[in-house]
């Protein structure tokens, strides 16, 4: 011990608690009060587990309500029926664009075979074959050409191309089989194709 410091003095007896005048007394057979930090205590806790309990409650009914009103907004078409499509919804039917009315010539209308010949030394055939561009848009041609015998059967063919021609353009094109052929061949159009050139 210091010097400077005195001795701490004895422990005093601390007074029973009386209950205030008039009040009753307490029974001797009652449980001890607890002491009132723990009664306060108590009261938090079950606050708290209350409050919890209600803001559980209030979340299931908010996503109960959500999902009601997502399941509504996403309902599928009714079965089909009579009625059109879009009378469930109130919406007014879409009507498709109007087709444009400039109608291009068929391409077989472009191209005609001006000779058919069979050369005498090598006894291969070829067709002159003119192409016009009847369209409005400059385009490109693939053309073949069938040499048939007599008979009718093919014998030989021969295939050609323009490129870029322009609307009301003309132009005059050789297509050539490979092989001899017989005499009396005749040549007729196949695979015509016309393609418009892009922009």
């Amino acid at each position: 011990m210091s010097d400077y410091f005195p001795p701490p003095p004895p422990e005093q007896p601390q007074p029973e608690h009386r209950p205030p005048v008039g009040a009753a007394a307490p029974s001797p057979w009652a449980a001890p009060a607890p002491p009132a930090g723990k009664r306060r205590t108590g009261l938090i806790v079950t606050l708290a587990v209350g409050g919890g309990l209600v803001v559980a409650g209030a979340t299931v009914a908010l996503v109960y309500a959500l999902m009601e009103s997502v399941s509504d907004s996403i309902a599928l078409p009714p079965e089909r029926s009579d009625a059109p499509y879009s009378e469930p919804y109130g919406e007014e039917p879409v009507e498709p664009a109007p087709e444009p009315t400039v109608t291009e010539p068929d391409v077989k209308e472009d191209v005609t075979i001006t000779a058919c010949r069979r050369d005498p030394q090598i006894g291969w055939q070829s067709a002159k074959v003119k192409v016009v561009n009847g369209s409005s848009t400059t385009a490109s041609y693939h053309i073949g050409v069938e040499f048939l015998g007599k008979d009718g059967t093919k014998v030989a063919e021969g295939v050609t191309g323009v490129v870029d021609l322009g609307p009301g353009k003309s132009v005059v094109e050789e297509v050539n089989g490979l092989g001899e052929v017989p005499r009396g061949t005749t040549c007729r159009l196949v695979d015509l194709m016309r393609v418009p050139a892009e922009d």
